[in-house]
This record gives structure tokens, sequence and C-alpha cells, in this order.
């Protein structure tokens, strides 16, 4: 019998938690609110809980825990350092001890970006690269742009586990404040809020008739899925919208492959299922910046794994030992 390793993928919302074998085949499954304000001590002992569920239904314990941590972290330490987008920033929180202590078996953290990047690398679109060398970066578009780097088959981390926050390179000197507090972020122009916020916009200017009618005039209900179904429905304003976040990521794109020239680039993240408007708009105008070399090797790809990247990455994390 296999041995099985449990995934945690923490979020901003909810903390998903599974149990799966080295191969990433899921036994258990479960998903909660993170209720991040309570405090890093009731997050980690609801975490510490989920597992123990899992480990009751699937009647075996996990040889190891894998988590992926949206912020900065001390992984071999296994410690946060900062979370920009939880209460107090977690600094100095020994994530790896506690739950460690609580389920009687090693835990490894990692950046959560990262994490996707290691589940695209393990069992999606980069399966098998690690043996062959496989050079690959994803861009996960959500709230964010996230992402990761593969070099050589390995995850490029650096010394402090940031290396492929592509999100935040500059793309504007003047533009948008972004929440790392540069301004023009890649993240502020091609990441959901960007979009959505165009699309409240035109659907106020009454220049998105069949976005207003989808979402009964309530801004709150503008997503990108939304925004999508309009565009497609015929809403040429809200597909101009659409496209030109895809440019911006798309140049984004550009500027990664000319650094890296990487063989793969993966798309993930909410933004990404959007579908061929984004996907088509992105490679168009990464293939249209580059003079420098032929881009016919560089495949650009939606990810295998859409929203389970990150837990299965985190299974792959617990599964490598730590080792990625």
């Amino acid at each position: 019998m296999s041995e099985l390793y449990a995934g945690v993928d923490l979020g901003g919302t909810n903390v998903t938690c599974a149990l799966a074998d080295a191969r990433g085949r899921m036994v258990a499954t479960r998903k909660g609110p993170t209720r991040s304000a309570e405090g890093a001590t009731a997050v980690l002992e609801r975490i510490a809980a989920m597992v123990k569920e899992l480990t009751a239904e699937a009647g075996r314990a996990p040889a190891a825990v894998g988590m992926g941590i949206p912020g900065l972290v001390d992984r071999k330490r296994g410690v946060t350092k900062f979370l920009p987008n939880f209460p107090t920033n977690w600094p100095d929180v020994p994530v790896g001890r506690v739950l460690g202590e609580r389920l009687g078996c090693a835990v490894h953290i990692l950046n959560d970006a990262r994490t996707a990047t290691l589940g695209e690398l393990t069992f999606g679109k980069g399966k098998g690269g690690r043996e062959r060398g496989l050079s690959m970066v994803f861009f996960g578009i959500g709230t964010g742009v996230g992402g990761g780097v593969v070099i050589d088959g390995r995850l490029r981390l650096g010394p402090l586990g940031a290396a492929g926050e592509l999100g935040h390179h500059t793309m504007l000197p003047d533009g948008p404040l972004c929440g790392c507090g540069n301004r023009g972020c890649l993240e502020t122009l091609a990441a959901g809020p960007a979009i959505t916020a165009e699309g409240i916009r035109l659907m106020l200017s009454g220049m998105a008739p069949r976005l207003h009618e989808r979402v009964g005039g309530d801004v709150a209900k503008v997503t990108t899925r939304e925004m999508a179904a309009a565009a497609e429905a015929g809403d040429a304003s809200v597909r101009g919208a659409i496209e030109q976040a895809a440019r911006w990521l798309g140049y984004g794109v550009a500027n990664v492959v000319v650094t890296l020239h990487p063989e793969l680039i993966v798309l993930g993240g909410g933004v990404a299922e959007i579908g061929p408007m984004y996907i088509d708009t992105v490679e168009r105008t990464m293939r249209g910046a580059i003079g420098m070399f032929p881009t016919d090797g560089v495949r650009v790809e939606k990810s295998a794994l859409g929203v389970q990247a990150g837990i299965l990455g985190a299974v792959a994390l617990a599964a490598a030992g730590g080792d990625v």
C-alpha cells in the first residue's frame, strides 16, 4: 500500500486540505473558511483538525505534509515571514513546528504560487519535465498575478524563496499603485481586479449592455467569468477590456521569454479560465513582441490542473520531502 501525503492550500478566503498518494491520486479532501482574522494559532489549529478528519476518513495518517502559503516564507525553518493579505502579516509564525507537533510528521512549506508551479510540473503540463530537464514558467492570474520558474527541471526559488514573483515587475513606472508598494506592476494591469474594474466602468457608462443584463446592473456581481460571457454575447467593449489585460500579460510573458527562453509557458488561475479569448491574445502579443529569436519552440498553454494546481503542488512538496 502506497504512502499518503497531506497537501494544504492556504488562501485568504478558504483553506483546502487533501490526502493523496505520490502520483497525485486524491483519497479525501476538505475545504473550509480561513477566518484569518482569528489569528495564526486558530487557523493552524483548524488546519490540523481538518487533516486529522482526513486521516480518520482514509484510515491512514500522512507520511508528511506540504503547505502552500500566500506570502514570503522561510521554507528551511518552516516559518512564515510576511503574508500581505493576512491580519498581522504572520511574522515569524513557526507553521512547520506547530503543525508537525499536532500531526506527528514533517511539515514542508512554500509560497503558494511556487507550490502551484510545482503541481503543474509534477502532475500537469510539465509532467515528466523534471527527468528531461524542462524549463517552464507558470503564471497564476487571479486576484493577483503570481508565478514560478522551472529551470532544467528544478523549481528556481532564489535565496529567499521569492524567485518567480512575476506579477511584480514594472510595466508602467507611473502606473496604478500596487499592493507591494510599487507602481505599475503587471499585477495592477492584468489581474482579475483590473479587468473587472474596467468592466464596471464600461457598464456604468452604458457601453456594456450585455454585461448589464447578465448582472442586473449590480457592480458586485461583475466577474471575469460574467465579462467573458458578455463578450461572447456581443459586448465588443468588454471583449476589448479582456484583450487589453491579456496584452499586458503578453508583454510580461515576452519579458520572461527573452530572459529565460523556456520551452513552456503555463497560464493558470481563475482569469485563465476565460479561455481562448484571453490565452490566444497573450500568445499573439508575446510572439509579436519578441524579435531577437524565433519563438516557435515556446508553447503557451492553459493549466492542466486549474484550481487544483495549488493543492496538488502541496502534495508533491510533501512527497518530495521539501526538495523541489
